[in-house]
């Protein structure tokens, strides 16, 4: 296979980075080199700024119809390019052509329509007279230029839920993706040539410091980024420069919460499931399973056989590999790693589904994200024990409770501090509802037509009537 070499995607065109230094990047399921990208210079970010700011001029007055038109447009162009999108992402990622397939291309089509559809839907107060002889009313307008970071585990959904939303509220986009696997974005943006008008979306190749330089440009109005709690705070810090809003999706540590009363079979298929899928590189994904002492032993059994009969793909760069594999190596002595544990194979970033049990709510492993296909297991007693393991952690993104017992559910929704509660399932997400967290998970939502709303400003106009 040709070894890719990448541009960036700049008001409609491909060009060549001004910058001197490049990134290798490597198929992480046999560690090959595939292409080589730029690490962009201030002066190719200055570029794409400039493209997104002229293109706003028109774009930001364009009809809600015009925006749907050409998102529905857009998301007819994905699935038409499915096999092209999907063969540059494996290629970054590791992962199955059918995974990418289904789970970025076939639903991220299907999450650009639903943003399409939000863009003839955006609402204000209605008009009317709040005081004697004037009336008032609300216009939401795009916020302008906005600038957005994207991780590498789902790299093309992750780039539609940023753009999805930009576009249609109104605003011109200047994105980065991550330096380890930027090609099914390049994709995207070839796709939406002569569907998006040119400097609406662009496309800047390079590191962390690329990313910084994005956030701290004086252009954008909003910074969005999805990454690393540590990232985040960087990104807000920057923004908190110049007052910019900023959008944050970070980290999770997803507890599911198993009661006695639960459907075990269905527990453990769907929990392993959302445990396992992606190589656990998933911020909803569950990392921590509270199962009632009761049932704790027979769920840990069942929870072994489910892992062993799993396949995960491999975890996306030598980095996070390392870091894995660190933290496993690390296991505290009282905890017991029941399978798993070690790296698959001599080649690629692959990593053994693993399940640890023993842990102490104290344990890094409870607290902080590992971000692979790793999971805890910890008994409780009662279901006030199960809500205050589930809530002592920094983050607050997903959660799930499985039960039979109504009440049991209603209490637990509500005492669950996490932006999303799934009942007897994990992970499913739809276009037409919020995803987004509490504390150290960030602010701001993605999907739904509270993520439209989260690009758009709110402008007041109140008018003399005599």
């Amino acid at each position: 296979m040709a070894i890719q070499i990448l541009k960036n995607y700049i008001n409609g065109e491909f060009v060549a980075s001004t910058g001197t230094q490049t990134l290798d990047l490597i198929n992480p399921t046999d560690e090959s080199v595939v292409g080589t990208s730029p690490i962009s210079s201030d002066a190719d970010v200055d570029a794409a700024m400039s493209a997104a700011a002229k293109a706003f001029e028109s774009w930001g007055k364009t009809t809600p119809k015009t925006r749907q038109t050409a998102l529905l447009k857009l998301a007819d162009a994905i699935e038409a390019n499915s096999d092209k999108l999907v063969a540059a992402q494996a290629r970054n990622t590791g992962q199955p052509d059918d995974q990418i397939a289904d789970e970025e291309v076939t639903v991220g089509a299907d999450q650009i329509r639903f943003f399409a559809g939000a863009a003839r839907l955006l609402e204000g107060k209605s008009a009317g007279e709040y005081m004697e002889g004037f009336t008032s009313y609300v216009r939401r307008e795009p916020v302008g230029v906005v600038a957005q970071v994207t991780p590498w585990n789902y790299p093309l959904m992750m780039a539609l839920w940023k753009i999805g939303p930009a576009i249609a509220a109104g605003n011109t986009v200047v994105l980065k993706p991550s330096d380890t696997t930027p090609e099914s974005t390049l994709v995207l943006a070839e796709i939406s040539k002569g569907i998006l008008p040119d400097g609406v979306l662009n496309v800047v190749l390079g590191n962390g410091a690329t990313g910084a330089a994005l956030v701290g440009h004086k252009t954008p109005s909003m910074v969005s980024i999805t990454g690393s709690v540590r990232a985040g705070i960087a990104v807000a810090v920057s923004a908190a420069q110049n007052l910019k809003r900023a959008h944050l999706e970070l980290g999770g540590k997803a507890p599911a919460v198993v009661f006695a009363d639960a459907d075990l079979d269905k527990a453990v298929d769907g929990i392993g499931d959302a445990s396992f899928f992606n190589a656990g590189q998933d911020c909803t994904a569950v990392t921590r399973i509270l199962v009632h002492s009761s049932i704790h032993d027979k769920f840990v059994d069942a929870l072994i056989e489910k892992a062993k009969d799993t396949t995960v793909p491999p975890l996306n760069n030598i980095n996070h590999f390392t870091k894995v594999t660190s933290i496993l190596d690390s296991v505290p002595s009282h905890a017991t790693v029941v399978t798993g544990g070690k790296r698959k194979g001599d080649k690629g970033f692959y990593v053994e589904p693993t399940v640890i049990t023993g842990v102490r709510q104290s344990d890094s492993l409870v607290q902080d994200e590992t971000f692979g296909p790793v999971v805890t297991v910890q008994a409780f007693d009662d279901e006030a024990q199960a809500l205050e393991f589930s809530n002592d952690v920094s983050y607050g993104l997903a959660s799930s409770v499985w039960t039979t017992d109504n009440g049991t559910v209603g209490r637990m929704t509500a005492g669950l501090d996490f932006g999303c509660v799934w009942v007897n399932c994990h992970i499913p997400l739809v276009a037409e509802m919020p995803h987004g967290g509490f504390k150290n998970s960030g602010y701001g939502k993605d999907l739904s037509s509270y993520g439209v709303e989260d690009y758009t400003r709110i402008k007041h106009v109140m008018s003399s009537i005599e």
